[in-house]
């Protein structure tokens, strides 16, 4: 897409002031990790985003179903629109970070940057803002809660916004460099599902199993026939993931139970393998069950869909990255990440991309991954995400 902006609205400007707003980007980013909210409703920090945003004279609409918000920047003239996202939620996990900011409760933890994606998506508002009379077209900021495991995406969507061309993403990644972006077209995270089996058998004296049905050994073949099933049934060049997680059963040592109870999830990078995946688990879990005189109940928890980079907005968006920072700061990514995002829903509905933002801590050459209790950030990437996010914005808007 050809542009053609004044001085002031330049990419290399953008990155300039993206420099200038950092202290306002690390006060905001750490004093919502200090504060970290789970779920769809995160009170604090919608609080947090709408003082950040208050100076700004955008149209703000508040969600009722969730705490999310939609901020609407219009442009000085009609054209194209277009959404940006940040994720607001932190995990149920505690933080070993040591940091002075880190979390002030023992069993939360912002440990996979959303507190960056938000300071991020503000300060891009701010960069636009700045700007608005050179943009044609509107932008939607989406400050979304609810992305780990429940879908606040879908329900942000459900209860209504607005209509839009394209949708751009970023998510951290500790493990690429600051000042590298990843990123590749077509799938690019994968779906998940969760699912719960029960194995019930008949209990008794652990002396005696032949006056029993032993539901242990059963729920063993049935992980181990799990295993050969992705293996030999799943394509390997249109892979899938299972694992079983969690393994519960028994309550001392000489009593055999009369069930298990086992938990885990699964991922595909297609929506073929994802159904192949749903239709096995049930056949082989409660066939193996059969065949032992047992039991099996499965419980199958809908996930999100793959996350589908459109082709042309990620090479649109690729060249954005290269004109902004260097042809170097791109990487092109060998393979998907088999991690999952509810930001898959809005690219179901409309053509966009999600990017990979290089945050690795720096003179680290192995660093916590994401939904790690050590996960850290290098905030100076703040920088980088920020004037991306503007980037591509008024790149979309010019084009």
């Amino acid at each position: 897409m050809s542009v053609d902006l004044e001085t002031h609205t330049s990419l290399a400007a953008l990155l300039e002031d993206a420099k200038r707003l950092h202290p306002r980007l690390v006060d905001l980013r750490r004093s919502i990790h200090e504060e970290p909210e789970l779920g769809l409703f995160t009170p604090a920090t919608r609080a947090k985003i709408l003082d950040d945003l208050a100076d700004l004279d955008l149209e703000v609409s508040l969600h009722d179903k969730t705490s999310g918000i939609v901020a609407t920047l219009r442009g000085g003239k009609p054209g194209k629109r277009l959404l940006l996202r940040g994720d607001m939620d932190a995990l149920p996990m505690p933080e070993h970070t040591g940091l002075p900011f880190r979390s002030k409760h023992a069993e939360r933890m912002h440990a996979c940057g959303h507190d960056a994606h938000v300071a991020m998506l503000a300060g891009a508002a701010r960069l636009l803002s700045a700007r608005r009379a050179d943009l044609s077209g509107e932008i939607v900021f989406m400050f979304q809660p609810g992305e780990e495991s429940y879908g606040g995406a879908e329900v942000m969507l459900t209860e209504g916004m607005p209509e839009v061309d394209a949708a751009f993403a970023m998510h951290v990644a500790p493990q690429i460099p600051t000042g590298m972006v990843g990123t590749k077209p077509g799938a690019i995270m994968a779906s998940f599902d969760d699912f719960e089996i029960e194995v019930r058998g008949r209990g008794g004296h652990a002396s005696m199993p032949h006056d029993c049905i032993d539901p242990i050994p059963i729920a063993c073949l049935i992980v181990q026939a799990l295993q050969n099933f992705v293996t030999r049934q799943i394509p390997a060049t249109d892979p899938g993931v299972l694992t079983v997680a969690q393994f519960h059963a028994g309550t001392t040592n000489n009593v055999i139970p009369d069930s298990v109870r086992m938990t885990g999830t699964m991922r595909a990078l297609s929506d073929k393998t994802r159904a192949l995946m749903i239709e096995g688990l049930p056949r082989i879990s409660e066939g193996i069950a059969r065949a032992h005189e047992a039991e099996a109940t499965i419980e199958l928890s809908a996930g999100y869909p793959v996350v589908v980079n459109d082709d042309d907005f990620e090479s649109f968006a690729r060249n954005v990255v290269s004109d902004l920072l260097g042809a170097q700061a791109v990487l092109p990514l060998p393979t998907p990440v088999m991690g999952a995002e509810d930001f898959s829903y809005v690219l179901d509905r409309v053509p966009g991309a999600m990017l990979l933002l290089g945050v690795r801590p720096p003179g680290t050459s192995d660093p916590a991954p994401c939904h790690s209790s050590k996960m850290m950030l290098d905030e100076e990437a703040m920088v980088v995400g920020t004037a991306l996010h503007a980037s591509v914005a008024t790149r979309f808007l010019a084009g």
